[in-house]
């Protein structure tokens, strides 16, 4: 276990709080695979956790939750919390929650004639909020049964209330609760449980295939942003290959993003195979993994990234905008795209061996060049080209910085003007 968890459960245990190691790492440790984080569940509310530890911050709006840092490393302590009863719910902009006793969710009061046909309409999905509860109520509040383990460090036991051992032993991703319930109180969850069983190489129930058959088209309601860091969070797993093929095998792709879903062949398997292959070589997710780089693996087989070149003019800022490419409605990044632009840009000259030394040493110290040289080791399937220039690096000497040179792409960098200085005028009395 990682140490400064340690210190957080043992510190909350003698501020004599309930306080347990939850989620994927107690899963992660189980299976003898190194966890990516490890989380915390207490009955401590956050202010309370605040007050135990210096180096705490308090995040969130709808639901708080506590990060102890180390360095940069973060803990996420959680409060346990319970799914909450239907009319309970808090409908968004003030609308009342409708009444599940009414087969059109009529609201609860009377808020004029726009406020019910929002209430109705809010109806059709499920609203929650979360209220804090017991370790057995944050248990069934969890999606699947493999991440709803507890594990006491007091006791040295796992506490599991949802049959989670067994399913890990088996190797089942199953659904805590209706997975038609759980999937409509949240979409993302199907994509998940995709995404868990390649990591795990573990079988998905039948239900759940069931419920992403009727549901999948749900997903196109999550939030974008969201959708896009799962993406990202797929990629930097290891088994993006076999997980982008669950999503295409199941129809989760073309209600997100139709590019995606008509391109997905050999040659974007073959992208992701080179990706997974990189990612396989360190135990944890390296750097050098960046979201420019990830974003490039998805769009250069399907034709979409953009053309390396020289940057678009200010002038032409608006046209730029709309020739950016798109994968459906994720939001990408246009500072990600402009980066890829120019990893793609430096391939070439990447692979032109021939240029002199100073010329090649003057190369590295592009702020492009760390991130087109992973690039260059993932899809170029050229080892001695990166190993030569890996050699370069070693020659230019380590003690100087690489990736803060004085020019990208569109050439040398803009002086900072010199801030004038004042004469000194002494005060007159």
């Amino acid at each position: 276990m990682d140490p400064d968890a340690l210190k957080v459960l043992n510190r909350l245990r003698q501020g004599e709080y309930v306080a347990y190691l939850v989620g994927g790492s107690v899963r992660d440790l189980l299976l003898g695979r190194r966890p990516k984080d490890f989380d915390i569940g207490t009955s401590a509310h956050p202010y309370q956790v605040k007050k135990l530890f210096r180096n705490c911050w308090i995040i969130g709006r709808r639901f708080r939750l506590a990060h102890v840092k180390f360095g940069t490393k973060v803990i996420e302590v959680a409060t346990f919390r319970r799914q909450v009863q239907p009319g309970e719910e808090i409908v968004q902009d003030g609308v009342p929650a409708p009444d599940h006793r009414h087969p059109h969710g009529q609201a609860l009061d009377a808020a004029g004639d726009e406020g019910a046909m929002r209430a109705r309409e809010d109806a059709q999905l499920i609203h929650r909020d979360n209220t804090f509860g017991t370790p057995e109520e944050d248990a069934f509040r969890r999606d699947f049964t493999v991440n709803a383990l507890f594990y006491d460090i007091a006791s040295f036991s796992i506490i599991d209330y949802v049959g989670g051992l067994d399913d890990l032993r088996e190797g089942v991703i199953r659904c805590i609760g209706d997975p038609e319930v759980r999937f409509k109180e949240d979409p993302v969850r199907m994509l998940r449980a995709i995404a868990l069983a390649a990591r795990l190489d573990f079988i998905i129930e039948d239900p759940i295939y069931d419920a992403i058959g009727q549901l999948r088209h749900e997903i196109a309601n999550s939030s974008a942003p969201r959708l896009l860091e799962e993406y990202y969070k797929i990629l930097r797993a290891g088994s993006s290959e076999k997980t982008f093929q669950g999503l295409s095998a199941a129809g989760l792709l073309e209600p997100v993003s139709q590019e995606l879903h008509d391109g997905a062949g050999a040659m974007l398997w073959q992208s992701l195979r080179n990706v997974d292959a990189y990612r396989a070589k360190f135990g944890s997710t390296p750097d050098t993994l960046t979201n420019a780089i990830l974003l490039g693996s998805l769009l250069t087989p399907l034709g979409l990234a953009p053309q390396s070149g020289r940057s678009p003019r200010r002038d032409d800022d608006k046209r730029s905008r709309e020739s950016l490419a798109k994968l459906g409605t994720l939001p990408l990044a246009r500072r990600d795209l402009e980066r890829l632009r120019q990893i793609l840009g430096l391939q070439r000259r990447l692979r032109e061996l021939t240029a002199t030394m100073r010329a090649q040493q003057a190369l590295t110290h592009r702020s492009i060049f760390r991130e087109a040289l992973t690039w260059l080791e993932i899809h170029g399937g050229t080892q001695e080209t990166v190993e030569h220039w890996i050699s370069v690096l070693a020659e230019r000497g380590a003690d100087e910085p690489v990736g803060h040179g004085t020019e990208d792409e569109d050439g040398p960098a803009k002086r900072r003007r010199r801030r004038r200085r004042r004469p000194f005028r002494p005060q007159t009395a």
